[in-house]
């Protein structure tokens, strides 16, 4: 077996909204326009230009909202096939999935991540009801599902410890998936589902729609996002997690689930620039498509 590798590692926020707005056939709201969402939106179709050129035959995705509370989980079921809908926002996202999982690499991550000290578990339910936030960035990022995806739960160790010790697990757990993938002999895209700042409107429009009420939340948020984007475009990733527990704090950042974490370790913290494709605010919150490509190892 050849020796796998991660081709690449995106930020891919899940605002159910973007996939409300390019009504596709699976979601069974319609809109009839875009909102404010263009940025962001055209942010995800670079990024789909850019994975054309790439060859993966798995998608991993690390999410915020498959929210675990002892160890980290992963799905552990061949095939998945039901209707996923947004708690909050049911009007913009009731998505009909149908997709298969890689449960042979989700067992390896598992193992490694056991080996490093880490609780974990597979999810064996069929029955099993998969997220939004996995569905939203998985169709956002690649909307064809014709390759099997792995798909690692939130566990709570920011929330019952602190940000420093919720951030050492995600660093073992991207060692893990990078040691799994390389094992296994996968060519695997990482996708860590999230927003950066998070403060959100509590307030919806009658017309989601409607532009005039889209915008950041506040300024502090903005500023720490503009902060964060102008270390991935210096490549600077390791400055991004040493102040990661000040930026999951100060703007109430979901980071603080650990997928923006995940996703740095998984590269080996890149010091190599981030390709922002595009920055938007989807009800307060700011998000970023970004992508990282690792370069090529000497021959």
């Amino acid at each position: 077996m050849s020796k796998g590798k991660i081709v690449a590692g995106c930020l891919s926020p899940h605002p159910p909204h973007l996939v409300y707005a390019t009504n596709p056939e699976q979601n069974e709201p319609e809109a009839t326009g875009s909102g404010a969402w263009e940025p962001l939106l055209n942010g995800y179709a670079s990024l789909q230009e850019s994975l054309k050129n790439k060859e993966f035959d798995v998608i991993i995705v690390h999410t915020p909202h498959w929210k675990t509370v002892v160890g980290h989980h992963f799905l552990g079921v061949p095939h998945f096939k039901d209707l996923s809908v947004d708690p909050i926002f049911p009007n913009l996202f009731r998505f009909n999935y149908d997709l298969n999982v890689d449960v042979e690499l989700a067992e390896a991550i598992a193992a490694e991540a056991g080996d490093r000290g880490l609780e974990t578990t597979m999810m064996r339910n069929p029955d099993f009801r998969v997220d939004y936030g996995t569905i939203t960035s998985c169709h956002l990022s690649y909307p064809t599902w014709d390759i099997p995806i792995v798909v690692i739960s939130s566990s709570r160790p920011y929330f019952y410890f602190s940000n420093e010790y919720g951030d050492a697990e995600m660093l073992a757990l991207g060692e893990a998936t990078r040691a799994a993938v390389e094992k296994m002999g996968r060519k695997a895209l990482l996708l860590a589902s999230t927003s950066l700042s998070h403060r959100h409107f509590t307030d919806e429009p009658e017309d989601p729609e409607d532009p005039q009420f889209e915008s950041i939340y506040n300024p502090n948020q903005l500023a720490w996002d503009e902060r964060i984007l102008q270390m991935i475009r210096a490549g600077d990733c390791k400055q991004i997690l040493a102040e990661m527990p000040d930026f999951i704090e100060q703007s109430i950042s979901e980071c603080k689930d650990g997928s923006f974490t995940w996703l740095l370790s998984a590269l080996e913290v890149p010091t190599y620039p981030g390709h922002i494709h595009g920055y938007g605010s989807v009800i307060g919150t700011g998000n970023a498509v970004v992508e990282w490509t690792p370069p090529e190892e000497p021959s």
